[in-house]
């Protein structure tokens, strides 16, 4: 199963792909889309979402996961943040791929142990849960993280499934 990670910010939006073969987790490709801070607003987010459909494009994707918005005191910023995760949504979406959304605790907790991880806790598990993998900055660290947490969701999912026998 290949599982896109998405962490997305305006200026920076960091996105990993990995495979998901059972427990067995490899590390396929990442990367950072940046958008420069003098453009308008409506062309940033034009170009983030055209990064990301690309990216959806290029690998052929059993699922998709995106960071949720953690809030903060500045609401102009949350809001663009917010702007920016729809983008991410909109271009997982149009190739209908199945979407987790998961707060920053969660993943966290799932890639580190616990939901107060620092970020260099996360980027560390990344490595060590992904050997091997050139990271292209913290942000695709975070889209990695976050695709590993969808991983790591979806395999628990499938064992409590319950699986019946067919009637004969």
């Amino acid at each position: 199963m290949l599982i896109l990670g998405l962490d997305p910010g305006l200026g920076t939006t960091g996105w990993g792909v990995i495979r998901a073969d059972g427990n067995r987790l490899s590390h396929v490709a990442n990367g950072q889309i940046r958008t420069d801070a003098s453009m308008a607003l409506p062309r940033r987010l034009a170009l983030l979402h055209g990064a990301i459909v690309e990216v959806v494009r290029s690998y052929d994707l059993d699922g998709a996961a995106v960071e949720e918005v953690l809030g903060n005191s500045n609401a102009q910023s949350t809001l663009k943040l917010g702007q920016a995760r729809g983008m991410a949504l909109l271009a997982a979406a149009q190739a209908d791929l199945v979407i987790g959304e998961y707060h920053p605790s969660v993943v966290k907790k799932a890639v580190v142990g616990t939901g107060g991880a620092e970020k260099k806790q996360v980027q560390a598990m990344v490595a060590r849960l992904l050997p091997g993998a050139k990271v292209a900055g913290a942000d695709a660290a975070d889209a990695l993280a976050v695709a590993i947490t969808h991983a790591h969701h979806v395999a628990t999912a499938r064992r409590l499934i319950p699986t019946r026998a067919p009637l004969s």
